[in-house]
């Protein structure tokens, strides 16, 4: 089609071309004759004139001839000329096409290499899970029972790699036309890795309150890398966030599960998030359990996620699963302990173990042993003090302390303090039971998505840079003190700081240091999380508005503790206050603007991401609350980023943060002990002004240390996982 629009083109060029008319040329030699012709008849009248002058008038009219032929020549070569530019721009018209062309081929090609290895991929990490799911509505809707669905299951986990070949179309397909072609699917031998069914309340991007749901996430991503089947049960809650699952579909059969002394209906439904199959359950006459704002804290919290543990086991049990691990969390889904061993073990079930993990046993759940009667427990087998009894308050029963007892192994998640240490100072009454089940307790740190947070291929960052390369750190340092108005300048040191902790403070003796402090160091504070944490609570958006605002005093003692730090340390130039996705504080900030009088404090009211990575980019040293911090990660993405990890507390005593040395910690809490553990902010800057050699190789060993969710808090599970299979 070009070409031909080229040829068009060039033929309607050539009909406007400027050519010489023949005729006029014509006319032109017949005036000259006529005038010959006067002159001769004139000549004859008059006894003519002479010879030579009728020899003059031809030879001009020679010359006239021979100019005209001369200017048709030269027009001729115009035109030819012209001809061949047109042929030049046709010829390259055809050669942009073709290229374009073979562009758009090339393209295509790319394409389907791409689709061929998304095809592979989703062979590995999602179309074989969605199928594993579709069994489990087979076995719900009654076409297949739970020994066939066993064995369809160890033929899809044993050939992944053929699974998408056979089964690309699966969306398309009714359980009907799925289930003969599973019939047909050969069966192959079932890898080594372990199949986990994590029973939980959080999952991140779906639901976030806290570190749960970032650790679900996480670990569950990092076991799969590592060959092992991870699913996700969670309850249906109507703030879902939903936009990041694929594959949502319900399952056409409902559940039944028991509660209160009757069985009752559930809506199942399905789908993969990061790769990660996920069920969620949804009661149908329970249905205002979780069809709420906030996803904790109602009197009735109890009820709610018991019933949502039993009809857990429930759907696990009457889809025919047998999973190696069931992991639960907290006591939220602890009750999943004794529901398991006294009532589900023998559905099936002899070969599966529980594993708890616990974020901190500050809370436990006390209730009425009754209550236990709700989801089909015994309440008088189990008010003992050997199990659910609690310690303190004898008349209640304690439901973390079952899950404690009732599981087979318990990960604490704690970075930087030992077994021992946690059991004697952070047990919270629950002292007496961690001790009798010590052999039982293994200590892991959190970790962080590594796939976002790296500077080698961070896409915030103007330069990317790693442990062998720390060119691009500088460019960093650079564009952030530039975005921020600050003095450009890569040998200042940049101290960034990331609050996550309400603290108390004196308004006039944090001015006082303000004002009394030189300026030789600049400081940048990011203040985020707080109403990053307040988005992700499930609430509505009047309700944070309003909570924010009558906490604005809270928000603005947060800010002015953690930024203006009451500690005669090497000083700030400049701050900066950030704001989140649900801010309402302004009021706050301004009114710490106004109180400071201070021109180099930046305020910025809205959640930045770029900037928030462009902080822990281009800081020397990253100010923390406590190195650990499951919630936000800031000393393991401070540490990826060459920034030191300086942590502080609410007194100069407490400054340097304690650090366990105990051979029964984290790799993690040893590293950080030997490097950054009792080094304060004024220490950190004499070291980086006066050993920056020094320095500089201690940020590289620092980078080059992996603290993701692939490192060690996933070898502390798997480790767990290979103890409970040997039990």
């Amino acid at each position: 089609m070009k070409m031909e629009s080229v040829i068009n083109s060039t033929i309607l060029s050539l009909a406007c071309f400027p050519k010489s008319n023949p005729s006029i040329h014509h006319q032109k030699t017949v005036k000259a004759r006529r005038t010959v012709c006067c002159s001769l008849s004139s000549s004859s009248s008059k006894n003519s004139n002479s010879e030579g002058d009728a020899n003059g008038l031809l030879k001009e009219e020679e010359e006239e001839k021979y100019n005209d032929i001369w200017l048709l020549f030269k027009e001729a070569q115009q035109n030819i000329l012209y001809l061949n530019k047109l042929r030049l721009v046709a010829v390259e018209e055809l050669n942009k096409a073709n290229r374009e062309k073979q562009l758009l081929l090339d393209k295509i090609q790319q394409l389907e290499a791409v689709n061929k290895l998304a095809l592979s991929e989703g062979n590995e990490q999602s179309l074989w899970r969605e199928l594993l799911l579709r069994i489990d509505s087979m076995v719900l809707t009654g076409l297949i029972d739970s020994a066939e669905a066993s064995g369809m299951r160890k033929a899809v986990m044993g050939n992944k790699f053929s699974v998408a070949l056979v089964f690309f179309d699966i969306r398309q397909k009714t359980d009907a036309e799925l289930l003969a072609q599973l019939r047909h699917f050969s069966v192959g031998s079932r890898k080594n890795g372990f199949h986990i069914i994590q029973i939980c309340t959080e999952m991140e991007p779906l639901v976030s309150v806290g570190s749960l749901s970032s650790y679900v996430t996480g670990l569950s991503k990092a076991l799969q890398k590592k060959g092992h089947i991870v699913e996700v049960i969670l309850p249906k809650y109507a703030c879902l966030d939903l936009t990041e699952m694929q594959g949502l579909r319900e399952i056409e059969a409902e559940l039944y599960s028991y509660f209160n002394g009757q069985l009752h209906g559930n809506r199942i439904w399905t789908g993969i998030v990061h790769g990660i199959g996920v069920t969620l359950i949804q009661p149908l006459y329970y249905s205002s359990f979780f069809d709420r704002e906030r996803v904790y804290g109602y009197s009735d919290d109890f009820e709610r996620f018991t019933y949502f543990s039993r009809a857990s086991l429930d759907y696990i049990a009457k889809s025919g699963k047998q999973p190696d691990v069931l992991h639960i969390h907290n006591w939220e889904t602890a009750i999943v302990g004794p529901l398991f061993w006294d009532i589900f073990v023998k559905q099936g079930l002899g070969g599966t173990r529980v594993l708890l993990t616990c974020h901190g046993f500050d809370s436990q759940c006390l209730e009425q042993p009754d209550k236990l009667a709700l989801c089909g427990l015994d309440p008088a087998r189990l008010h003992r003090p050997d199990r659910l009894q609690d310690h303190t308050m004898t008349h209640l029963v304690n439901i973390l302390k079952g899950g404690l007892v009732y599981s087979n192994k318990v990960v604490m998640v704690q970075s930087i303090y030992s077994k021992e240490r946690i059991i004697n100072s952070f047990s919270h009454g629950l002292e007496p039971t961690l001790a009798i089940h010590k052999d039982k307790l293994l200590v892991s740190p959190c970790g962080f998505d590594n796939s976002t947070w790296d500077p080698s291929k961070d896409k915030f960052l103007p330069k990317n840079y790693s442990a062998d390369d720390l060119k691009g750190k500088s460019i960093c340092k650079v564009a952030l003190q530039q975005q921020l108005g600050l003095s450009k300048n890569s040998s200042t040191v940049l101290v960034g700081c990331i609050s996550t902790e309400s603290l108390d403070f004196d308004l006039n003796n944090q001015k006082a240091v303000w004002n009394a402090t030189p300026k030789s160091v600049q400081v940048c504070t990011c203040f985020w999380d707080l109403y990053f944490f307040e988005e992700n609570t499930g609430l509505s958006a009047e309700y944070r508005r309003n909570s924010l605002l009558a906490g604005e005093m809270r928000v603005l003692k947060k800010v002015t503790r953690t930024v203006i730090l009451n500690f005669p340390w090497q000083p700030h130039e400049s701050f900066i206050f950030m704001g989140s996705k649900a801010t309402s504080a302004d009021g706050a900030l301004e009114y710490l603007k106004k109180e400071l009088k201070d021109e180099t404090v930046r305020f910025i009211n809205k959640y930045d991401e770029a900037l928030l990575h462009l902080i822990f980019a281009g800081s020397d040293i990253i100010l923390c609350q406590s190195f650990h911090d499951p919630l936000l990660q800031v000393p393991l993405k401070a540490l990826k980023y060459g920034a030191a990890p300086v942590a502080v507390t609410s007194n100069e005593n407490k400054f340097r943060h304690f650090v366990d040395r105990e051979q029964e910690t984290t790799r993690f809490s040893r590293f950080i002990s030997s490097t950054f553990g009792y080094l304060s902010l004024s220490q950190a800057v004499d070291e980086i002004k006066n050993s920056p050699s020094k320095w500089k190789q201690k940020m590289v060993d620092a980078m080059a240390k992996d603290f993701s969710w692939n490192a060690e808090c996933c070898d502390v599970h798997v480790s767990a996982y290979t103890a409970l299979k040997s039990l």
